[in-house]
């Protein structure tokens, strides 16, 4: 989907988004994920340290960045 200038992809599925879909959603210049299953670990972390512009959401909720040690 499109809404305004941020680009996002919805996934509806029994699986989790793991980090190679999430990297290649990153090259699309995807900005906001929303996933109906979640997020595998490994993809949260890439988010988180190294595309922190991305958003992701599970059922309709912001999963927050997990703040750096």
């Amino acid at each position: 989907y499109q809404r305004g200038s941020t680009k996002g992809e919805v996934k509806n599925r029994k699986t989790p988004v793991t980090k190679p879909e999430l990297k290649k959603m990153a090259k699309k210049n995807i900005t906001e994920v929303e996933s109906k299953a979640g997020f595998t670990e490994p993809a949260i972390e890439y988010r988180d340290r190294y595309k922190s512009n991305i958003k992701l959401f599970q059922k309709g909720k912001i999963i927050a960045k997990k703040k750096k040690k």
